[in-house]
């Protein structure tokens, strides 16, 4: 029964987190750590490495749902207009999460080694990006891009070379891309669309690769509760995902940017008190 609990607390915090720019990974980490620090029993390493990307999936589903219209508008198939801007944002998406999967290739064995002080380093140095980039004053004349078609080849692969460093723990993938998607150019709302749409092939791929490296080794109680944390992150991750477009349409990212260095000071404390480990 505790499992099941357990996949539907995280299931939650990453249905909130994966949409928002304070790192998913962190916070299920952290979540994890906080249970075990308070006595908790905490599920087995092969099924937290497999449930923490697999549910993310259910955060995947909920960006096809309510960008269904922008990914398969159902106009493609008659206007050839339609069809055109459909196609470019598909192949977009596709040359962006290119660097990723290669830098995941090489590197996912190392990145799962590192601890808490880098969830707390990366926490802190991605508030402060978040909080300059914010800050500064947009050049008169310089117009932000608003439509994928406008946004360049290059500067899709180069929203895609900044999703890498998610690979970092604590760096978030939408933070990574939708800061980089910021410096190039792009305007928040459409920053933060690629970072959605570079979502969605990017968690697929990672789900099975976790699938084919852990699946193996789950029993049936283990598959019952990550389709449990699936349906919850699912559903509040639609919620999240619906509220969150309508506040960037008008706000900016300095909250943000304050809550993931308010995050890194308390783990920080935490760490140093001996609370959490590293």
């Amino acid at each position: 029964m505790f499992l099941y609990i357990y996949s539907v607390i995280q299931g939650i915090v990453q249905g909130i987190t994966e949409l928002l720019p304070i790192s998913s990974t962190a916070h299920l980490k952290i979540v994890n750590r906080i249970i075990a620090a308070c006595g908790g029993s905490t599920p087995s390493e092969a099924f937290n490495n497999m449930f923490d990307v697999v549910i993310q999936l259910g955060s995947i589903l909920a960006f096809l749902v309510y960008f269904h219209e922008k990914l398969v508008p159902a106009a493609a198939f008659r206007n050839k207009a339609v069809f055109r801007k459909t196609f470019l944002l598909w192949f977009k998406s596709a040359i962006g999460v290119i660097p990723a999967i290669i830098a995941g290739l090489l590197f996912a064995d190392y990145v799962e080694t590192l601890g808490m002080k880098t969830f707390i380093t990366t926490l802190l140095v991605g508030g402060i990006i978040l909080l300059v980039l914010e800050s500064r004053k947009q050049k008169e004349g310089v117009q932000k891009i608003e439509d994928i078609e406008k946004f360049s080849y290059t500067r899709a692969l180069g929203v895609g070379l900044f999703q890498c460093l998610a690979l970092i723990p604590g760096t978030s993938r939408s933070a990574a891309t939708i800061i980089g998607g910021l410096i190039l150019g792009a305007s928040r709302p459409l920053a933060v669309e690629f970072s959605f749409f570079l979502a969605i092939p990017t968690m697929v791929a990672a789900s099975g690769y976790s699938l084919l490296k852990h699946g193996a080794s789950l029993n049936s109680n283990e598959w019952i509760a990550v389709a449990i944390g699936f349906v919850v992150s699912f559903f509040v991750s639609w919620i999240t995902v619906v509220l969150f477009m309508k506040y960037i349409r008008t706000k900016d990212f300095k909250p943000f940017g304050w809550y993931r260095i308010g995050l890194a000071a308390v783990l920080a404390f935490l760490l140093f008190r001996g609370i959490l480990t590293n």
